[in-house]
């Protein structure tokens, strides 16, 4: 079961980190900056932009001693931090592993982008008129699909707990009649 759980780890970064890597490259050498391609109609698009900041270029004027501290130490704490808890902690449910994983796989991508090229190349765009996107990167899909199962999987078990409480006290109160 360890060597399981293992592989699944290293499938899963290994996966999200090279689909980003890989298609930033094709994107960095295949298309100009800002340039636009349509992909499907008008809503999704390809866009090169370099960003030097966070979500939605969020902090990209703070000094760079700053930014490099809140853009690439901390969050590079933080998915050291995610590794080894996921590597080490045998209790963690399947979904939650992979979740994990998908976080810790898309932020190595970003990370290795500021750190390798001083940016991160996003070059995605989703737009259905008044609900649309800012220009993403295929980390940023990892680190969203894992934050996203995160929920679920939270919210599932809290759930589950409830009901089993429920039921619980239901069965506690029918033996005292």
């Amino acid at each position: 079961m360890k060597f399981f759980r293992y592989s699944l780890i290293f499938l899963l970064l290994t996966a999200n980190i090279s689909c980003d890597q890989i298609s930033k490259k094709i994107v960095r050498q295949k298309m100009f900056h800002f340039e636009e391609i349509s992909v499907v109609s008008t809503y999704l698009k390809l866009k090169k932009v370099e960003n030097t900041g966070a979500f939605l270029s969020l902090g990209n004027r703070m000094p760079e001693p700053f930014k490099t501290l809140i853009l690439v130490f901390l969050p590079l704490l933080f998915l050291f931090i995610a590794f080894i808890y996921v590597f080490t902690n045998k209790t963690l449910s399947l979904p939650r592993v992979v979740a994990i994983s998908f976080v810790v796989g898309g932020g190595f991508g970003n990370i290795y982008d500021r750190l390798v090229h001083g940016s991160v190349t996003d070059f995605l765009h989703i737009d259905f008129g008044i609900i649309q996107t800012g220009i993403f990167n295929m980390a940023d899909v990892s680190i969203m699909v894992g934050m996203v199962m995160l929920l679920i999987e939270s919210f599932i078990v809290q759930n589950s707990a409830v009901l089993e409480s429920q039921r619980t006290n239901n069965g506690n109160e029918s033996s005292v009649d």
